[in-house]
């Protein structure tokens, strides 16, 4: 057994129905590049079994704390059912872009069930009009609930299941998977009683860390050059949600983002892209007369996870707002003006820490977090306060080689995450292999039309190319 840190468990105290907190993707392969020229769903199934041992969160799941006086365990589960979690669906022709992210948006609507392990693959055939993609072509659509994952647990759980060659296979596990017989509801509390009895003392040690940083963030915030983010306009991303939601995404040239990033001495790749999806965002609100004069705000997860925790599944990250200057028009203004935000952000989060800020959701009680959040959601809270931030933008670098799965060629990959009442559009961002591809998850209600945000975000990046590298203009090899 193995118990959930506050952070993991506070992602099951969020959920709702109509808010699941699981984050997905789904794959797009060749498999023309198999040595049979196709894969079949039985070797999809054979394939993820050679890899179960790969990964914990494969095997396991919860084991919750009668009343949630404490947060859940990790237990390897003693019915674990390959096939009930790998499944098999096809798209009726054409078998286009945007069946495809219908067909994704309901899945990823649907909650997982608590009581398996918290994960779902879908193998969707059918792709044969994807602009880019071989016909003949699959999908392969997972999801896994935000309690056992983040985004850099995420890459390593695509490597687990993904090889450098095509006829590679897995290594063989170095040791016989155990199941564990489930624990009764009288061990759980036993447990819960010793944990919490040490709680105190843990708590002065965490308070001891935080005074210093407090006193260096008002250092911080005290100088001229660092001022702070805001004010965060009221959008329609930050209303009540929907069960329903709707995906989309756009792919870029990697080596144009990094030629762009060179135009402003110290930008990163993140600002490029942070910049792209300010602007993508501003012109889709100009067509629905709604862009506020302010700025928009993301909200950008930070990874924490050390290099002792490298391998290891569950959230080590902590957050940083940071604005996308949707209120500069000039593309090129925009990014100067994004990056030295970014600079803002990042001296006011160092100051505190960011890892001091998420120890602190060890002592959240869970079950008054989940009575908290349902009754926030119940009474329509979102629409009543300022927000916190517009939309979350997650960047996950990938890796820059091709990757297979069971022999086939893994041509592009997106994601989807959660959202929630008041925060209504995900952005999830990945790297793969010289592109970028960038992702969105939002409420049917608030993104009726995908494809004019899609359409947006290309603008925008065909506007920063020119400002920055002139017209016609290829990036350097």
């Amino acid at each position: 057994m193995q118990q959930l840190s506050g952070l993991d468990a506070s992602f099951l105290y969020l959920e709702t129905a109509r808010n699941p907190m699981h984050v997905s993707g789904f794959g797009i392969y060749d498999p023309s590049t198999s040595p049979d020229k196709s894969v079949s769903f039985e070797r999809i199934l054979k394939n993820t079994e050679q890899r179960l041992h790969l990964a914990r969160c494969f095997r396991q799941k919860l084991a919750r704390v009668p009343l949630d006086l404490d947060h859940p365990w990790w237990i390897e589960d003693e019915r674990f059912d390959l096939e009930f979690h790998v499944r098999h669906i096809a798209l009726p022709p054409p078998g286009d872009w945007r069946q495809l992210c219908t067909q994704a948006a309901r899945l990823h609507s649907r909650p997982l069930d608590l009581t398996r392990p918290l994960w779902e693959m879908y193998l969707i055939e059918g792709l044969n009009r994807i602009p880019g993609t071989p016909p003949g072509s699959y999908a392969i659509f997972s999801k896994i609930h935000h309690a056992a994952i983040d985004g850099a647990s995420g890459v390593e759980l695509t490597a687990a299941l993904h090889d450098l060659e095509p006829e590679a296979r897995p290594l063989a596990p170095a040791k016989t998977w155990i199941p564990e017989r489930e624990p009764v509801a009288l061990e759980l509390l036993a447990r819960a009683a010793g944990r919490n009895a040490r709680n105190p003392f843990r708590l002065a040690r965490l308070v001891r860390r935080t005074v210093p940083a407090l006193a260096r963030f008002r250092e911080v915030r005290g100088r001229d050059e660092v001022e702070p983010i805001g004010p965060v306009p009221r959008t329609r991303f930050n209303g009540l949600v929907t069960p329903h939601r709707v995906l989309g995404g756009v792919v870029f040239d990697l080596g144009a983002i990094r030629a762009i990033r060179k135009t402003v001495s110290g930008a990163t790749v993140n600002d490029v892209i942070l910049t792209i999806c300010g602007g993508g965002l501003r012109k889709y609100l100009e067509t629905k007369r709604e862009l506020p004069k302010e700025s928009l705000i993301a909200m950008a997860p930070i990874s924490v996870r050390t290099e002792q925790e490298r391998g290891t599944a569950g959230n080590q990250v902590s957050m940083m707002n940071v604005t996308v200057r949707s209120d500069v028009e000039d593309p090129a203004q925009r990014l100067q003006a994004v990056y030295d935000g970014t600079q803002r952000s990042k001296t006011l989060t160092k100051a505190i820490g960011a890892r001091l800020l998420t120890d602190y959701t060890q002592f959240v009680p869970g079950m008054l977090a989940g009575l908290g959040m349902r009754a926030y959601t119940r009474l329509g809270l979102a629409q009543r306060h300022t927000p916190l931030f517009n939309v979350v933008i997650t960047n996950v670098p990938g890796p820059q080689v091709p990757l297979y799965s069971a022999g086939a060629r893994l041509v592009a990959n997106y994601g989807a995450g959660p959202v929630l009442d008041g925060m209504g559009l995900m952005m999830p961002i990945f790297s793969y292999c010289g592109e970028v591809t960038v992702s969105f998850t939002s409420c049917r209600e608030m993104l009726p039309d995908p494809e004019l945000l899609e359409d947006c975000l290309r603008e925008s990046f065909d506007d920063l190319k020119q400002a920055t590298l002139g017209a016609g203009a290829s990036p350097p090899e």
